[in-house]
């Protein structure tokens, strides 16, 4: 039995009729009536019964007739459906950010507008540091993460940058240097550090520290945590000054100032990070190019 053979048989139970139902099936009614015999064989059972002008359901049709008309509406359902995952359009897809990567405006309008376009994707978010966000990419627990940058990965996984984000000095509000307008990195050489371990993300880190150490001194780092917020925080406290992405600004954190570096500054860049085989998979490729273009109207504001 196959499903043409249902659909042969709905047809003629819905118009009652064989040629009717030819003609809407766009077939000759010899064919069908052969079709729909063949079927009453493999059932053992008569579906209709004749008449002279027409056919009429048995018993045994009317209650075929309910299956016929599930299982063709069940197929019809499972085609739309691997239709719609093969579009992208279902499933689900798993993504990772660093802790200042929410702070960033483009990172929730890519997760909002993903959301709008395709609702029957299930979006789940998992924040860790960078080098577990890589560790997630590489064992497919996580399928696309928003990253600081690797100084190296495997060839297993793709790092394409976003954009580039300027970098701001944090002081505490009554700090002395709180009054300029900008800073040069060197009024920096003496003040204490607060500052993430290179380990927890070692591109920036290493950005930070090259930045300094071209202005003139290396930065005395007297405070170390791997979350961006808890050294915003650390600095409102007093504990020392930070150099950060100037998307922390959205934190709201009170009793912070941030303030512009003088040329030569650092920047933090944000890249997406996934793995090379999956790139053309369905899911992951509607947010890499939703990423991209959203990414490109943000370096062209």
């Amino acid at each position: 039995m196959e499903l043409r053979h249902l659909r042969y048989f709905v047809a003629v139970a819905e118009e009652r009729h064989f040629t009717r139902a030819a003609k809407a099936l766009g077939m000759g009614q010899p064919p069908l009536s052969q079709q729909v015999q063949a079927l009453e064989r493999e059932l053992g059972t008569p579906l209709f019964r004749r008449l002279p002008r027409g056919v009429a359901l048995t018993e045994a049709g009317q209650v075929f007739l309910e299956d016929a008309r599930r299982i063709l509406r069940d197929a019809a359902q499972a085609a739309e459906r691997a239709r719609r995952v093969a579009r992208g359009e279902q499933g689900r897809i798993r993504v990772g950010m660093i802790n200042s990567a929410p702070f960033h405006p483009l990172v929730p309008q890519v997760v909002r507008e993903f959301r709008k376009r395709y609702p029957n994707v299930a979006l789940t978010l998992e924040e860790r540091t960078t080098p577990g966000l890589a560790a997630a990419v590489r064992n497919e627990t996580v399928d696309l993460a928003f990253v600081r940058p690797l100084l190296e990965t495997d060839r297993a996984l793709a790092q394409e940058p976003l954009l580039d984000e300027e970098m701001l000095v944090a002081l505490p509000l009554d700090h002395p240097l709180s009054g300029r307008a900008r800073i040069p990195l060197l009024a920096l050489s003496i003040e204490p550090f607060v500052l993430f371990p290179r380990l927890v993300g070692a591109g920036l880190h290493d950005e930070i520290i090259d930045a300094c150490r071209k202005a003139g001194f290396s930065p005395r780092v007297v405070q170390e945590t791997s979350q961006v917020t808890s050294i915003v925080n650390l600095v409102a406290a007093g504990l020392g000054v930070s150099i950060v992405p100037a998307s922390m600004q959205q934190a709201n954190i009170e009793g912070v100032a941030y303030r512009p570096i003088r040329r030569p500054a650092p920047k933090a860049r944000l890249s997406l990070l996934y793995r090379r085989d999956d790139q053309d998979t369905p899911h992951l490729r509607n947010l890499l190019e939703l990423a991209r273009q959203l990414a490109r109207a943000a370096r062209a504001r």
